[in-house]
């Protein structure tokens, strides 16, 4: 019997590779250090291989690869690899997000303590053989206000000894609700930009994405409560380095700790040697106790993704059944959508969420539909949401997701309702599929319609009287914006009650526009949402 082989393509605790010694259907073998032609030469020569953030798993490294069959990176990030290239040869990639919360969490707090009592200054007086207390006057974290960006598992665990120091936490995630952080004994910010004044400390845990790059830059530094003291465990990017250099100079802040940068490896940076500063290598995850566990948690991915084919933890594709995808695809755009368009259209944090499948859909692989949904709902908050974590990404949020199944035919042969809550308000929206795969939007909140659910699209609820929909296309033609489809519809039965129009755009409004369209009488709210183009499909549905 062929023998699975396994590359360790750089080091990794003995734990893990003793649990590959056990395992009699495998084999394997360290190669670090590998780059160019050598490394894709080794690729070739492997089932699965193992990594940390050495090794640079590019699209020339698997350029013809018809081997390998699942990258595991022992450890969170995986920007060391290129997901596109693997996804296209069908390379399942798979990280272990748990191995090093603690350690994430404790080397955050490290810096916190250090930049509030000036340790690496102090201590590096006295080798200088320097006895000078007066310098180094410190402050104290209890009843202070600490500001979590991100309260995903490091975050959280972040804020739990931030109260147990006796500091105010406050937080802000998309997904957090002010029921759980009740809860929690914290306070949730409704934006980033709200805590700016109000927190001593600001510490964030998120990916690096457009939406969090330069969370705080240049453009901030005038809104950051005086005397501010900044961290970053994540990602480099999420402070604009130049800024903090600048924020330090003119006092506004008073430190900064930074374990991560935009260029790495760093060993040249403005910020080193400032005043107020303290800085490490990246040393978040550099615990044995989390090495330890990263590694055992990767080659136990490993091992059980051979043996029975299991895949948790994939970060780029979805393990479907060739002929389940075929039938369900429509439908699976559709979830999809669904789930973009109520996290724009809601707006706020989510507390909870249902699903209904209605008619033929119902008998269907559901469990995929409602994980599609979840990934449409997450996907602008959460880095590498797919079909396969998404459903658990929600629930680690303390999101309660219901599914219900209604084999009854209603006005469609298939339909799929989706309903979200949080923040005292619930919208709910359904679709389903035309023809073959033509996706439409049929229900939003109480107005019944037909309309695309693709592209740029504007959406307005008004008082049902004559003559708004003239106003707003005239409006749009004023300023240069064509409308490609339109679709009206009614709360109820009867004229003079609430009406939406749903417009497809060519591109979207400028604020000109749109405030335009606002100022029309009878109008009540106005609202963007980008979607997908037709026909354009997540990877892990291509």
């Amino acid at each position: 019997m062929a023998k699975y082989r396994i590359g360790i393509l750089d080091p990794i605790a003995a734990e893990g590779i003793a649990l590959l010694n056990a395992e009699s259907g495998f084999e394997f073998e360290n190669r670090h250090g590998l780059k160019g032609a050598e490394l894709q030469k080794a690729l070739t020569e492997f089932d699965g291989i193992i990594i940390r953030s050495g090794v640079k798993i590019t699209a020339e490294s698997l350029e013809g690869n018809k081997r390998l069959r699942a990258i595991v990176r022992a450890g969170v990030g995986t920007d060391n690899i290129d997901k596109e290239a693997a996804t296209r040869l069908g390379i399942v990639v798979m990280n272990t997000p748990a191995g090093n919360t603690l350690s994430t969490a404790e080397h955050a707090f490290a810096l916190m303590l250090a930049l509030s009592r000036s340790v690496a200054p102090a201590y590096q007086s006295l080798c200088s053989g320097k006895w000078d207390r007066k310098s180094y006057m410190g402050t104290q974290l209890a009843d202070k206000t600490l500001g979590v960006v991100g309260f995903g598992r490091i975050g959280r665990e972040v804020a739990l000894r931030g109260l147990a120091f006796g500091m105010r936490v406050i937080a802000f995630d998309p997904f957090l609700t002010d029921e759980q952080a009740t809860k929690l004994g914290i306070e949730r910010a409704a934006t980033v930009a709200e805590m700016f004044p109000k927190v001593d400390y600001l510490t964030v845990h998120t990916p690096l994405t457009s939406e969090t790059k330069y969370l705080v830059g240049k453009k901030d530094l005038s809104q950051l409560k005086p005397g501010i003291r900044l961290i970053n465990c994540a990602r480099g990017g999420i402070y604009e380095e130049a800024a903090l250099v600048e924020g330090l100079q003119n006092g506004q802040i008073a430190g900064v700790a930074l374990d991560v940068f935009e260029e790495e490896p760093c060993t040249n940076s403005p910020l080193f040697g400032m005043p107020g500063v303290v800085c490490t290598p990246h040393l978040g995850a550099s615990t044995e106790e989390a090495q330890t566990q990263v590694a055992v948690e990767g080659i136990h991915l490993l091992i059980n993704f051979f043996k029975t084919g299991e895949i948790r933890h994939a970060v780029n594709v979805a393990s479907i059944d060739p002929k389940t995808l075929q039938a369900l695809r429509s439908h699976l755009d559709v979830a999809y959508r669904l789930g973009l368009f109520l996290n724009q259209w809601h707006g706020g944090s989510v507390s909870s969420c249902q699903l209904t499948y209605r008619g033929e859909v119902a008998d269907r692989d559901t469990k995929l539909l409602t994980n599609a949904f979840c990934v449409g709902l997450l996907e602008r908050a959460i880095e590498d949401v797919n079909i396969i974590n998404a459903e658990m990404l929600l629930c680690e949020r303390g999101i309660e997701l219901v599914e219900n199944r209604n084999r009854e035919l209603g006005a469609f042969s298939s339909s799929i309702q989706a309903e979200v809550s949080g923040d005292g308000r619930t919208v709910k929206a359904a679709g389903t599929v035309f023809g073959h795969n033509m996706p439409r939007l049929v229900m939003l909140d109480d107005y019944r319609l037909e309309a695309y659910i693709d592209g740029q699209l504007l959406i307005f609820t008004h008082k049902d009287v004559p003559g708004i929909i003239g106003r707003v296309g005239t409006a749009f033609g004023k300023h240069e914006v064509n409308i490609a489809q339109m679709s009206v519809g009614r709360a109820g039965d009867h004229p003079g009650g609430h009406a939406i129009g749903v417009l497809n755009l060519d591109s979207l409004p400028t604020h000109n526009a749109l405030d335009e369209i606002r100022a029309i009488d009878a109008i009540e709210r106005v609202q963007t949402i980008e979607l997908p183009l037709a026909g354009e499909l997540p990877s892990w549905l291509k």
